[in-house]
C-alpha cells in the first residue's frame, strides 16, 4: 500500500503499519534470528520512508525552538495527537516566514524515524500557513528561494543603455500594452528600431512560450534591450511571470531585461529577476532609452561648444596677423619720410654755404645720388614686401584651396588626414576654393605613387 496524503483515522495508519512492520520483521527473521536495537529503528525509518514518501500535513505549532545551527525543531498538533518535526536549514528557502507557537500551518514532509531515540517524527520539507491561496504561498516559496540564491541582488543586474540601437518587446500581438509601448516609443525615440517577438502571456503554455521569445532575441543579438511586457489582470492572469525557469532565464539574459508586467500594484518573480522593474508597460518603454528630444538638445549644446572654441581660435589668428601687419611699413612712406629730411638738409647747406650755385650743385648730386640710392632702397623693399605679402597669403585656410588643393571631410564632419582611416563605400565631402563634393570612396590606396591597395 502506497500513501501520497493524510491518511484517514489514526487506528486504520495504526493497524496498517504494523501489520506491514510485522511482516518485514517476520521476513527477515528467516535470515537473523535477532534484530539489534539499531538494526530494528533503521528497518521501520526505511520502512515509513518508503511506505508513505512526501505528504502534506496539518496542524498547530508547539513546542517551537530554533537551534544554534539554524534548524527548526517543534511539534504538530491537533485536538486528538501530537507529531515531532524538523526542518532542517537548507529546507528554510522553502518557508516563507518564521513559524511561531499556535501557528496553524501546512507542511510537506517525509514520514521517519529519529533512530537514535526510536522517536516518530517527521522531516519537513516545505511549510506555509493554512488557509492561504496555494497560488500565493507558491509566490511566496519560490521568492524567497531565489532571494537566497542572490538572483534579486542589485550587483548581479546589467546596464541598460540610454542610446540602444534597437529595442525588442516579448508580449503578445495583441495584448494592449504592445500598443502603449509602441506608441511611447514612437513619441520619446521614433529614431530606435523595435523588434517584437510575439509569445503568450497567459495559460499553461505562455511560460515556455516566454522562455523561447527570451531565448530567441538572445540568440539574434539584435537588440540591446528587452522589454518583458504584459497589462494587468489577477495573480491567475500572470501567474506566467511566476514561472520559476522563465525567472532563471531572466537572470541569465546576456540582454538586460525590463519587466513591466501588470498595473503598480502588481507583483511578479519576473520584476525581482529583471535588471529593471517599471510599474507599467508603459513606463519600461519610458525607461528604456532617453527621448529624442534629449539628445537634440545634447548634440546642440556640444555643436554650441565647438563653434565657440572655433571662433576663439579664428579670432587669436587675426590678432596676430595684426601684429604682423603693424610691423610693415609702406615703402611709399619711408622714401617721403626720407625726402622730406632731405628738403631740410639742402636748406640748410644753401645758408650755410658761401658758394651757392657750387654748394647747390653738389646738393642736387647728393640728392640725385641719394634718390637713386633710395630708389633702389624701396625697390627691395617692395620685393621684400611681396614676399611677406605671399608668405601671409600662405597662412590663410583659403590659399591651398585656390592652387588647386581640397578639404576631404568624413560623413561626420572630421577632417581626413589618412587614407587607411578610410574604408570602401565611405561617404565624403570634398571642400574647394568654390563649393563642396559628395564622394564615395571606392578603393583605398597605401601609396599614391604606386596605387597599392591597402593590406587588412
Amino acid at each position: 500500500m502506497k500513501h501520497h496524503g493524510f491518511l484517514g483515522s489514526v487506528d486504520s495508519f495504526a493497524s496498517e503499519s504494523l501489520m506491514t512492520v510485522e511482516s518485514n520483521v517476520k521476513n527477515h527473521v528467516v535470515q537473523a534470528s535477532v534484530y539489534s536495537v539499531s538494526e530494528l529503528n533503521q528497518a521501520v525509518s526505511d520502512l515509513l520512508g518508503s511506505e508513505f514518501g512526501l505528504v502534506w500535513l496539518r496542524g498547530e505549532v508547539s513546542s517551537f525552538t530554533r537551534a544554534s545551527s539554524g534548524h527548526f525543531y517543534f511539534s504538530l498538533k491537533d485536538d486528538q495527537a501530537v507529531v515531532r518535526a524538523v526542518m532542517f536549514r537548507g529546507r528554510q528557502a522553502y518557508c516563507a516566514f518564521m513559524p511561531a507557537v499556535g501557528d496553524v500551518v501546512e507542511v510537506q514532509a517525509r514520514v521517519g524515524l529519529y533512530e537514535p531515540r526510536g522517536e516518530f517524527q517527521i522531516n519537513i520539507q516545505a511549510l506555509r500557513r493554512a488557509g492561504r491561496g496555494s497560488l500565493n504561498d507558491q509566490f511566496e516559496l519560490l521568492k524567497a528561494k531565489l532571494k537566497a540564491e542572490g538572483l534579486f541582488e542589485l550587483a548581479g543586474k546589467r546596464q541598460v543603455t540610454p542610446m540602444p540601437r534597437a529595442i525588442g518587446v516579448i508580449t503578445s500581438l495583441g495584448a494592449a500594452a504592445l500598443h502603449d509601448v509602441l506608441t511611447t516609443l514612437a513619441r520619446r525615440a521614433p529614431h530606435v528600431p523595435v523588434i517584437v517577438y510575439p509569445t503568450l502571456v497567459q495559460g499553461q503554455s505562455a511560460p515556455l512560450s516566454l522562455r523561447q521569445a527570451l531565448a530567441k532575441a538572445n540568440e539574434r543579438q539584435e537588440v540591446d534591450t528587452i522589454l518583458l511586457v504584459r497589462g494587468g489582470g489577477s495573480m491567475e492572469d500572470l501567474w506566467a511571470f511566476n514561472d520559476e525557469s522563465l525567472a532563471r532565464d531572466i537572470a541569465a539574459s546576456v540582454i538586460p531585461v525590463i519587466a513591466g508586467v501588470g498595473h503598480e500594484s502588481d507583483t511578479t518573480i519576473a520584476d525581482f529577476v529583471a535588471d529593471l522593474r517599471a510599474p507599467t508597460p508603459t513606463a519600461a518603454a519610458e525607461l528604456c532609452c532617453a527621448a529624442r528630444v534629449d539628445l537634440q538638445e545634447l548634440v546642440a549644446s556640444r555643436i554650441g561648444m565647438l563653434t565657440d572654441r572655433i571662433s576663439r581660435k579664428l579670432e587669436r589668428l587675426a590678432q596676430r596677423v595684426d601684429r604682423l601687419g603693424i610691423k610693415l611699413v609702406s615703402p611709399s612712406e619711408r622714401i617721403a619720410a626720407r625726402g622730406h629730411q632731405l628738403a631740410l638738409l639742402s636748406q640748410r647747406l644753401r645758408y650755410a654755404a658761401p658758394d651757392v650755385a657750387r654748394a647747390s650743385q653738389r646738393a642736387q648730386q647728393a640728392r640725385d645720388r641719394l634718390v637713386l640710392a633710395w630708389q633702389q632702397r624701396a625697390n627691395a623693399w617692395s620685393r621684400q614686401l611681396e614676399r611677406l605679402t605671399a608668405m601671409l597669403n600662405g597662412l590663410s585656410p583659403m590659399a591651398p584651396l585656390a592652387r588647386g588643393f581640397a578639404i576631404v571631410r568624413s560623413s561626420d564632419g572630421r577632417i581626413v588626414t589618412d587614407a587607411q582611416t578610410l574604408a570602401v563605400n565611405d561617404r565624403l565631402v570634398i571642400d574647394f576654393a568654390r563649393g563642396s563634393a559628395n564622394a564615395t570612396v571606392d578603393e583605398v590606396l597605401l601609396d599614391p605613387e604606386t596605387r597599392l591597395p591597402v593590406q587588412d
